[in-house]
């Protein structure tokens, strides 16, 4: 069963720090490129990062400087690591790799 699970969401102030993670299960992860998508309330899913397998990386300009995509070929895992939090961060994310989606998990930035 192919599988991803997000989590590390929540509640934090603004310029403030978390790190999410997903795990895969299932699925080939070494040759999947792993994405980290968000949606916010109204608006259409975006693209915020991604990592090929060799670890080439790409970002959506508003998160640039500011995050880190990360993946662990031996953990079937990859991370979204976010500082300097803005309000407009607000949204759900989601974790994709191969096509397949995870749940998502919230991330609420507010003071």
């Amino acid at each position: 069963q192919v599988q991803l699970v997000e989590s590390g969401g929540g509640l934090v102030q603004p310029v403030g720090s978390l790190t999410l993670s997903c795990a895969a299960s299932g699925i080939l992860f070494n040759i999947c490129i792993m994405g980290w998508y968000r949606q916010a309330p109204g608006k259409q899913r975006e693209l915020v990062a991604t990592i090929t397998r060799t670890m080439n990386t790409n970002y959506v300009d508003s998160v640039k400087g500011r995050f880190t995509i990360s993946r662990d070929n031996g953990k079937n895992t990859v991370y979204l690591q976010m500082n300097s939090l803005k309000y407009e961060d607000t949204a759900v994310y989601y974790c994709n790799a191969c096509n397949v989606w995870g749940q998502g998990t919230q991330v609420t930035v507010s003071s």
